[in-house]
């Protein structure tokens, strides 16, 4: 396009080909081109700064032609959230040249971004000379809002990462460059350390990136010039550590101001020789400004952060439904046998149970050994009592869990981990991602009616279920890529009968061991999910693979089913593991933020 431009342009043909590139513009004739040139500003936006606010008026278009910019939005509550990122060849804002519309999101620069600005002005001026340019720009704006309703992540994904250590056994270089080579993978890659880069400008690093799909920097391990330039170049900072350093504040005066910008994100990387020593990544969490971490042992554990990092990676979101959960453990088998990575996982109920463990790295015979001790050998909610608050006591099942589990924190776990419970105070649902795993596991089961609330600060905590049965929506909002999701309650078991309320008990008593009529630890079950069922029905929609392994015929509190359970979520994956494959091996990559 760039070779058509009319004679006796005034200007810049380099700048014209960076507007040619630009999505927005790059379907416009030459002539229109050259005349949205000559009204477009050039300016650069320091990291940190703000582009516009929330509530503002919109009367620009913004198009970014090296750096990135973030996006938040404020809820009723004044709580500020990142939902979007604008990187390079992006644009924010195309809707305002057509509506004037309020801004519904404060925009800001995460590093040194150059930009240029089309006002709603110049737009109008363009169209009665290039009508044509109304309609391409308002498809543009479809499009992108089109994109924004399918977006299920809910950022878009860094491609510029910093490495600073922290501690004379964290070797940087060396982690780096294997995370070069598993990033590698996803695309061209590029390694910077000072020794190769230091004699460069920013604008030579956004050259760079613009050719390569990642860009890693290895800082100095000291505040140096150097140091701070990757930390203002970079849109992810990986904060690495080794598990034999005591934990101590972070020597880059720089990072301080990473805590108020909020728009970088942050990831503690813990390196350990062997087995990960429970507590180092809570106590290292203290001094840096990490909102996510990641326990490295082995190579196989780099390339599933690279994964994470790059949006490719794998997650599994587990369901609730009582003993009908047990087909949980088929699907991680089949997964496994298959070679499918679990990069992360979460679930509610006992989901989140099964979860757990994979969080912590057993192995299938594991998962099967310590839940049939747990599940099958002892009733866990069997220790009935007067039921003040609830049937069972509770002491039985949170005995079992700390014996199962430990006093290990969430944090402790080898892959990233959350699980779900409901709040009774304030009626909303609760993420669990961090404190002892045993206790909010222990909420996340917490069946009203069965088994007693856990009571924390002013929360009252009861199963996850009663939320949010099947959390994909969570997961979805760390934005890693895909998502599978496995629902084993979506069919009821219970059995119907006529109304039993002129029976005598015995009669009562007879048709309920029959199984001709529903008991009460039966009907509280299935009662606590039926308020979920839209939020559920949402949740299944966003799964880029939905299981629902066929359990007909095993009831929720069916706990002597184990073996059928495992069977059969097995079987119904192993049956789908070709659709599966192709499903994660399709492009995660999507535009997020329109």
């Amino acid at each position: 396009m760039t070779d058509e431009f009319p004679p006796n342009t005034r200007i810049d043909r380099n700048a014209l080909a960076v507007l040619a590139s630009l999505p927005v513009f790059n379907d416009l004739d030459p002539g229109t081109l050259v005349a949205v040139a000559d009204q477009l500003e050039w300016f650069c936006l320091p990291s940190g700064e703000v582009l516009f606010e929330q509530g503002a008026a919109a009367d620009s278009l913004y198009a970014v032609t090296s750096g990135a910019l973030g996006a938040y939005r404020s809820d009723a509550e004044g709580r500020v959230k990142l939902i979007g990122r604008i990187q390079r060849g992006e644009t924010v804002g195309e809707g305002a040249l057509l509506s004037g519309a309020l801004r519904t999101a404060t925009v800001k620069s995460i590093r040194d971004t150059e930009l240029v600005r089309f006002s709603k002005d110049a737009f109008d001026d363009l169209v009665q000379i290039y009508p044509s340019a109304m309609l391409h720009i308002a498809r543009l704006a479809l499009q992108r809002l089109e994109q924004s309703q399918r977006s299920r992540n809910a950022q878009t994904l860094s491609r510029s990462f910093a490495v600073l250590s922290n501690g004379p056994a964290a070797d940087a270089m060396t982690f780096a460059r294997t995370l070069s080579d598993a990033i590698g993978r996803y695309g061209k890659t590029e390694l910077f350390a000072r020794d190769r880069a230091r004699q460069h400008t920013s604008a030579w690093f956004n050259e760079v990136e613009a050719r390569r799909d990642y860009v890693i920097f290895v800082a100095d391990d000291s505040n140096s010039p150097w140091t701070r330039q990757c930390i203002a170049q970079a849109d992810t900072l990986i904060l690495l550590v080794d598990s034999r350093d005591e934990p101590r504040p972070w020597f880059s005066q720089a990072l301080a101001g990473i805590e108020k910008a909020e728009s970088q994100m942050v990831e503690l990387v813990v390196q350990h020789r062997r087995r990960a020593r429970p507590g180092t990544a809570q106590r290292w969490l203290k001094h840096c400004s990490a909102r996510k971490h990641h326990h490295v042992a082995s190579t196989q554990d780099i390339e599933r952060l690279a994964r994470l990092l790059t949006g490719n990676a794998v997650g599994i979101v587990l369901s609730g439904g009582g003993a009908r959960g047990f087909a949980h453990i088929g699907v991680v088998k089949a997964l496994r046998e298959a070679g499918i990575p679990i990069d992360h996982c979460g679930g509610a109920s006992i989901g989140s149970i099964i979860a757990s463990g994979v969080a912590a790295g057993w192995r299938n015979d594991q998962l099967i050994e310590r839940y049939r001790r747990t599940f099958v050998d002892k009733n866990p909610i069997g220790d009935y009592t007067l039921p003040l608050i609830s049937l069972s006591s509770g002491r039985r099942v949170s005995r079992l869990l700390r014996g199962e589990v430990g006093g290990v924190d969430i944090e402790d776990l080898a892959l990233p981990f959350f699980c779900v419970s409901a709040d009774l105070v304030t009626s909303s649902i609760v993420v669990h991602r961090s404190g002892p795993l045993w206790r909010c596991l222990r909420a996340s089961i917490a069946i009203p009616g069965i088994l007693p609330p856990v009571f924390h600060g002013r929360q009252i905590l009861v199963d996850g279920s009663a939320a949010n049965h099947l959390p994909v929506d969570v997961m979805r909002g760390f934005g890693r890529g895909r998502v599978i999701g496995v629902d084993v309650g979506s069919t009821s078991s219970l059995a119907s009968c006529d109304d039993v309320d002129e029976m005598s008990v015995l009669s009562r008593f007879k048709l309920i061991r029959s199984g001709s009529a529903p008991n009460i630890l039966q009907l509280l079950l299935s009662a606590g999910s039926i308020s979920t069922n839209r939020v559920t029905a949402a949740n299944r929609e966003q799964s880029d693979i939905l299981l629902t392994p066929d359990l007909k015929g095993i009831d929720m509190l069916d706990w002597k089913a184990f073996d059928r359970a495992i069977e059969a979520g097995y079987r119904s994956t192993m049956e789908r593991i070709d659709e599966i494959n192709a499903a994660i091996q399709r492009d995660r990559r999507a535009d997020l933020y329109a």
